[in-house]
């Protein structure tokens, strides 16, 4: 493909989730309006809960003081997402849908707590290393049984990470539960795990540790995306990840072991989704209890970070900050409640993120009807496979291999 053409592509992968943004944001100030409240002062300061205006050089004082530490908020929020949406990406090049990020994310926190809190005399940073491990190869097997699945016996994948999900959240529930296993001894009536000891906690690189501050977590996340670039790019195997995805007859005549493929993925999925439960459970959680189990999200949040990042690595990292950013901006804590009540205003997180999902879900909305492929020379249909998801055919060209060569960037 041509050098104009590679621009008219990455361009177009760009502007599709710009406006995808751009809509639900719209839609989510008419809720605003309807309510009685000023969309713009709305979003004002939900922007400013997010801690963004730190980042803003003639905000000072108090003010860039709470807003560095509703930064710090923002970043921690956004480290998980980006792990479970390259999680979900990942799956997506091959022409998988791992819906399986939150059952994977479990066992990742369950063995994360358990290896966390049981070596209180180990050295730290071979301690902090041995809990990521363990939660890494954790999510990996529990996502390569889903591949195994569809390799071997071809049930879908869809229904066996959903499955899976389940499996994992009650067989965690039962071992916090009261007199469970792994239930803390020290709180005999209460459903929560042992703590991790203090070797085991990831280092806090800005901010006080006593108030949660930003732990490295971030640069675990934004090292994974740097992996994921390389590996689909770089790598023989992302090599084979990509031709599979593209067309499986034809890697299937090209020597590519298809059912290999789909297992490697997968626990490539699960290795990215343990991660993500290594980074909550030692930078900031630090035990587990039921409740949290029940009423974690962020597998699932990372479908849609994964849609919105068009399962790209520099995508679902920027996806994941915005994710990350309404969670922290309409907070309780964050929001200034005389402009919008936080509590209403969690809701309109919700139907953002919503909005967002359905709207990338189809260029329909976000391309043919806004006329945009005739003013940026996109004559033609966009094509698509069957089976693939939203995004999927952006790699796509009219020349077969050309689908299969590297990206130029993250």
């Amino acid at each position: 493909m041509s050098s104009p053409g590679r621009l008219r592509r990455a361009g177009r992968g760009a502007l599709i989730p710009l406006i995808t943004v751009v809509l639900a944001f719209i839609a989510g100030g008419l809720v605003v309006l309807f309510t009685g409240h000023d969309p713009f002062r709305t979003y004002g300061a939900i922007f400013d809960g997010t801690g963004l205006n730190y980042l803003f050089p003639w905000v000072g004082g108090n003010t860039r003081t709470i807003a560095g530490f509703d930064l710090q908020q923002t970043l921690l929020n956004a480290a998980p997402l980006i792990l479970t949406g390259l999680s979900v990406a990942f799956a997506f090049r091959v022409g998988l849908f791992n819906i399986g990020s939150q059952g994977q994310y479990t066992v990742g926190a369950v063995m994360a707590v358990w290896i966390g809190s049981i070596f209180p005399n180990m050295e730290p940073v071979l301690h902090i290393v041995l809990a990521i491990a363990a939660a890494a190869v954790m999510g990996a097997v529990w996502a390569a049984v889903a591949g195994w699945l569809r390799a071997v016996v071809g049930t879908h994948e869809v229904i066996s990470t959903i499955m899976l999900n389940w499996i994992a959240i009650w067989v965690a529930n039962y071992l916090f539960q009261a007199g469970g296993p792994l239930q803390s001894r020290s709180q005999a009536g209460n459903p929560v795990s042992n703590t991790i000891v203090s070797n085991a906690h990831l280092p806090v690189i800005w901010g006080n540790p006593l108030l949660q501050g930003l732990d490295a977590g971030i640069f675990i996340s934004l090292a994974a995306a740097v992996a994921f670039w390389a590996l689909m790019n770089r790598s023989t195997l992302g090599y084979e990840i990509r031709a599979v995805g593209h067309s499986p007859d034809a890697a299937r005549a090209a020597g590519i072991s298809i059912a290999r493929s789909y297992v490697t993925t997968m626990a490539i999925c699960g290795v990215f989704a343990g991660l993500a439960a290594a980074v909550d459970v030692l930078g900031w959680e630090f035990q587990l209890s039921t409740g949290d189990i029940a009423t974690s999200q962020v597998g699932f949040l990372g479908i849609a970070v994964a849609l919105l990042g068009r399962n790209t690595a520099i995508g679902t990292v920027f996806a994941a900050l915005l994710f990350g950013a309404l969670e922290t901006g309409t907070s309780v804590r964050a929001l200034n409640s005389n402009v919008f009540n936080p509590e209403l205003a969690s809701q309109l997180t919700l139907i953002i993120e919503g909005l967002v999902v359905l709207l990338v879900s189809t260029d329909l909305i976000a391309v043919r009807l806004l006329g945009l492929p005739a003013k940026l020379g996109w004559g033609r249909p966009e094509q698509t496979t069957e089976g693939q998801p939203p995004g999927a055919a952006d790699e796509a060209a009219p020349d077969p291999t050309e689908a299969l060569r590297p990206e130029p960037s993250l």
